[in-house]
Order: structure tokens, then C-alpha cells, then sequence
């Protein structure tokens, strides 16, 4: 089992940044199988980002160049750097988490609202 707690959540000018942490329990090495995605409003939850493995990140293409995920293994916390930042990112935005590279993700977090004013 692997509980996700999201945060860094806010409101944001376009073209401002912000970061949104998770914050990952019960398993050890579960920062290696989680990733990030986003609802927006009356629509379907979407991908964002996650990490692949052989050690980078893998993006959609809606924010490839904006999005960087990251982790910290210490501390067993992901990441999500988001910079220049659209009004069309507004969303609740989610962590995730899987038992493995080719499992699907199980675990979520409750959420985070990311509101970006135009």
C-alpha cells in the first residue's frame, strides 16, 4: 500500500511558476513508479508526467518544456516544476503511484487545485 499526499497547490499569474510536492508512504521505492496528472474542469483526468525507466521523465506534449518532475528518494517526495504556466493548466492536479513499470497506476492522492489567471 502507498498513501499520496499532495501540496503546493495555489493560484498563479500566466507565465509565473509553481511547484507541487507529494509526499509518499509505504513503500520505500515507490517514488520510482508514480507520476502526476490533472483534471480540469468537465474534463477527463489527463497524464502530465512521470518518470520512465531509465531514469528521465517522460511528458505530454502540452507541457514538455514547461514540466519537470524530479523526486527526492530521502525524503520519498515527488516533484512537479511547473513554469510558464497556462491558463488552460488550470486543474486539480494529482499524484500517483503504481507497484511497477508496467502496472497501472492504483494509488492516488486527494488532490491539489493549480488556478492560473490569464
Amino acid at each position: 500500500q502507498v498513501q499520496l499526499v499532495e501540496s503546493g497547490g495555489g493560484w498563479v499569474q500566466a507565465g509565473g511558476s509553481l511547484r507541487l510536492s507529494c509526499a509518499a508512504s509505504g513503500r520505500t521505492d515507490s517514488t520510482y513508479y508514480m507520476g502526476w496528472f490533472r483534471q480540469a474542469p468537465g474534463k477527463e483526468r489527463e497524464f502530465v508526467a512521470t518518470f520512465s525507466s531509465s531514469g528521465g521523465g517522460t511528458y505530454a506534449d502540452s507541457v514538455k518544456g514547461r514540466f519537470t518532475i524530479s523526486r527526492d528518494n530521502a525524503k520519498n517526495m515527488v516533484y512537479l516544476q511547473m513554469n510558464g504556466v497556462k491558463p488552460e493548466d488550470t486543474a486539480v492536479y494529482y499524484c500517483a503511484a503504481r507497484d511497477g513499470w508496467d502496472n497501472a497506476y492504483t494509488y492516488w492522492g486527494q488532490g491539489t487545485q493549480v488556478t492560473v489567471s490569464s
